[in-house]
């Protein structure tokens, strides 16, 4: 699956060559991938699984759009680490696990400012939680391209 996956984003790689270094394109199109999924998850538990519904988990009331935007990044979640671990960041030596946890850390940061901005759009400024989240979404990931690079995936120097 990973080589069908590379072998498929690589020959698109040659018209991009000029403005993008590889890993950048990799990065965008596994991105673009992941983030459209997330959108189209997103985009169908706020309009149909929660119907524009408060959701009630336990003690907690979340708004429909927090509560899609919550099950949306768990699934980005999963999904883009694997995306950016076996695909895009290939050339980091850190362990799986410290490349988890460092993930873990730049996503929850990631879902905060996600929330923030999203909060910002549809409760302050009365826009659209579909339009707010696409905005939102190209913020974040720009964010989270440089995270990314240089904090979870990483590479190492090998010590001498």
């Amino acid at each position: 699956m990973k080589s069908r996956l590379t072998s498929f984003l690589d020959f698109f790689y040659p018209p991009f060559r000029a403005i993008m270094p590889f890993q950048t394109f990799r990065y965008a199109a596994c991105g673009a991938i992941n983030t459209l999924l997330g959108l189209i998850l997103y985009s169908i538990l706020y309009t149909h699984i929660f119907e524009a519904t408060d959701v009630v988990i336990g003690h907690f009331i979340f708004k429909p759009h927090t509560a899609a935007l919550l099950i949306s990044f768990c699934f980005n979640f999963s999904f883009g680490f694997l995306l950016n671990k076996y695909i895009v960041f290939t050339s980091s030596n850190l362990r799986g696990r410290i490349q988890l946890f460092r993930y873990l850390l730049s996503f929850l940061s990631n879902l905060a400012i996600n929330v923030l901005l999203l909060k910002l759009m549809v409760e302050q400024l009365h826009w659209d939680a579909i339009i707010s989240q696409v905005i939102t979404t190209c913020i974040v990931v720009a964010i989270s391209y440089f995270s990314q690079k240089h904090f979870s995936f990483k590479a190492v120097p090998d010590e001498l």
